[in-house]
């Protein structure tokens, strides 16, 4: 070997070793998650109650919800909900990203295929050069190229740029599932909505049939001398007050539909329903875990913290332009200036190859701008990420202490409606007996009624609050 070809070779080798080794001269900032300081537990009454295993996050929701039709409703809003729908296809946007990015190794490639033709001027160079050397005025070009250009990666800028694409197609998955827990529990609470109305429109039915049967007894006492015109104008005027609430109940029904026929991805319409209520029966336990069960269990929170690792990767990329860039480029093919020519091989060949580095030096403060931006968004997406670890613990927070306190509630008016279903009895019968009058009666119903209503809410705010505590657990995506 001459020694020319060894120091082409010596070159070459020193070339390929500055490409290959410089991913180790990457820029960007490797990402750590920035301290959250997750308290031990939710709350110091709650802490001897609690697992440290979250178990409603891995807690799939067929179990949850227990009834045959509340799971056909949820089915039916996973497939056809079009919020969720519409996060699938964000999820397929974010995929052909991250495969697009994949590939930002592998060098360009493109085929030209050109044919010009050009007239000088008499007087120019190229004019006086055509006509002597080619004997025409037109100066004609024939070309089919294949053109390679490939930039190395010394600073890990495409690098960043698969870590923010795969980022953000983690992040899109992520919204998805949050947006399927959202789903999941507004259509159950939607469910149990209905249930409370239908329990509610069966108890106001029930007080009209009771007002009705007070209503004849006052109007036989008044027609035999023993009770006067107001008391029937009273006793009418309850009977009333029952029936308004029945429409009142049937229209909030009808609302009530609506809304679920709008979560499950169809037009509104009549919705199904056997289940009482009272029957309803929910897992009734969750182990709350520990705080820092969130932080893997919760997809808003994982999806948050997906926006700030997108983010100080796009850190490293606006970093990574600041600093020089290798771009090799190569083209071959056949030139000619004859048409005649174009496809004569291997006369009409060509071959060029390059590389240049390119270093900004004056961009007007461009390249030093958008990395400061970038610094700033990181720093902002971390705050969002802090903020989403606040509002997961307070919302499993609240949610302990509802279910803590519904449960007494729920026990009060239970005990509450029993005892003025008994009263009613009674001054029924004392009104009978003329021991008492007819205004003890009418507040005696109007009381049991009004407490027969709160009970029905009240067992719904139970549901309710189950489904929240589940949802807020990271549950109902699975």
């Amino acid at each position: 070997m001459n020694r020319y070809n060894k120091n082409r070779l010596l070159r070459g080798l020193l070339f390929v070793g500055l490409i290959t080794g410089g991913g180790a001269c990457r820029v960007s900032e490797k990402y750590t998650r920035p301290e959250q300081n997750m308290p031990d537990h939710y709350r110091e009454y709650a802490a001897a109650t609690v697992d440290t295993a979250n178990m409603a996050g891995k807690m799939p929701w067929r179990i949850v919800s227990g009834d045959a039709e509340l799971v056909t409703l949820i089915d039916s809003a996973i497939h056809n909900n079009l919020d969720l729908r519409n996060a699938i296809k964000s999820i397929e946007v974010a995929e052909k990203i991250l495969g697009q990015a994949k590939l930002g190794n592998i060098p360009e490639l493109s085929l030209q295929l050109s044919a010009a033709i050009t007239r000088p001027s008499d007087n120019s160079l190229s004019g006086i050069s055509a006509s002597q050397f080619l004997g025409s005025k037109y100066v004609k070009d024939y070309q089919t190229a294949l053109s390679l250009s490939w930039e190395a990666d010394i600073w890990g800028k495409i690098r960043s740029q698969k870590e923010a694409a795969l980022a953000g197609y983690l992040q899109s998955t992520e919204a998805a599932r949050a947006i399927q827990t959202q789903v999941v529990a507004a259509v159950a609470q939607s469910y149990f909505n209905l249930l409370m109305l239908d329990e509610q429109r069966r108890i106001a039915k029930d007080n009209l049939v009771l007002n009705d049967s007070t209503l004849n007894v006052i109007r036989l006492q008044r027609d035999a001398g023993l009770a006067t015109t107001l008391a029937v104008q009273q006793a009418e005027a309850q009977r009333l007050n029952s029936a308004l609430l029945i429409p009142q109940l049937e229209q909030n029904i009808a609302l009530q539909e609506s809304a679920l026929s709008l979560l499950i991805g169809e037009m509104p319409k009549a919705i199904d329903r056997r289940q009482n209520i009272y029957r309803v029966q929910l897992q009734e336990q969750y182990n709350a875990g520990v705080p820092a069960n969130l932080l893997s269990n919760r997809p808003d929170v994982r999806a948050s913290e997906l926006a700030l690792i997108s983010a100080n990767a796009r850190v490293g990329i606006s970093k990574a332009a600041m600093y020089p860039s290798l771009t090799i480029t190569a083209a071959g093919g056949l030139n000619t200036f004859e048409a005649s020519n174009w496809f004569s091989v291997p006369g009409s060949l060509f071959a060029t190859a390059a590389g240049a580095i390119t270093q900004p030096i004056f961009l007007r403060k461009q390249l030093r701008t958008q990395y400061e931006i970038a610094k700033i968004e990181r720093e902002q997406f971390a705050i969002d990420f802090r903020k989403s670890v606040l509002v997961a613990v307070a919302e499993v927070t609240d949610a302990l202490v509802k279910v803590d306190k519904i449960i007494e509630q729920e026990r009060i008016e239970q005990t509450r409606v029993e005892t003025l279903k008994s009263a009613v009895k009674n001054a029924r019968l004392l009104y009978s007996s003329g021991m008492a009058d007819y205004l003890e009666v009418l507040t005696a119903q109007a009381t049991a009624l009004q407490s027969e209503l709160n009970l029905a809410d009240i067992k719904r705010q139970r549901l309710s609050i189950l489904v929240e505590l589940y949802r807020s657990l990271g549950g109902g995506w699975r």
